[in-house]
């Protein structure tokens, strides 16, 4: 598959990089210094340094043209301020649209994942204050994704381990897994959204993952 990646420089969107290439994708990795990459070994014929700016429709539209599918693991500050997250997706759906292509698969966070009430998490009284700017930011995202016309996918990530991936991981649909270990490592939670794009397991869903027990 051809691939188009947002956020390919945070730590998520560079273990998705190097899993889609091990996987045989051609890679097209989006970013404003994407040249941070090459650091880690992509000299590769399958990769695509695409610099770019999210907000930007024509370097959005310039970069999922072609592509089978996009990933996006769009990061930001979590004051709330940063609209990256919320915005970035936007953009990316609309683009998408406008370039027939139809696959994606977003990251996301925890809160936009359903409780035991089939409430949001974000909206339990549990739920961290501090969290909640961010957790309103992938809540809009995950309203943009739903409301488009794509075949969507979009992970709860619970708290991010810079770590690689061990393939032991479980996976639920619009809620958090059982066993539930509240944390995932990066490198698992790439090696999902690769396999995922291809295997179109929870389409038009959200995703709650953890590290396995």
């Amino acid at each position: 598959m051809r691939l188009t990646i947002f956020g390919a420089t945070g730590m998520v969107g560079k273990h998705i990089v190097r899993h889609a290439l091990a996987s045989g994708h051609y890679v097209k990795a989006f970013g404003r210094n994407v040249e941070s990459l090459i650091d880690y070994d992509l000299r590769n014929e399958n990769f695509e340094a695409v610099k770019g700016y999210v907000f930007d429709e024509n370097d959005v539209f310039d970069a999922v043209k072609g592509s089978n599918a996009v990933l996006s693991a769009l990061g930001g500050s979590f004051d709330g301020t940063d609209k990256t997250r919320s915005l970035g997706i936007k953009n990316i759906v609309s683009q998408m649209e406008k370039a027939g292509v139809k696959r994606i698969v977003a990251l996301g966070g925890l809160g936009i994942l359903n409780a035991d009430d089939n409430s949001l998490i974000m909206d339990k009284p549990t739920y961290p204050k501090e969290f909640l700017p961010v957790g309103k930011e992938h809540l809009q995202a995950y309203l943009y994704l739903k409301n488009s016309n794509l075949d969507w996918t979009i992970v709860g990530s619970p708290d991010l381990v810079e770590a690689e991936a061990t393939g032991e991981y479980v996976t639920a649909a619009d809620r958090p897994p059982t066993p539930n270990v509240g944390k995932i490592n990066a490198g698992n939670l790439a090696l999902f959204m690769v396999s995922e794009v291809a295997q179109n397991q929870y389409l038009n869903h959200r995703v709650g993952i953890s590290n396995a027990l």
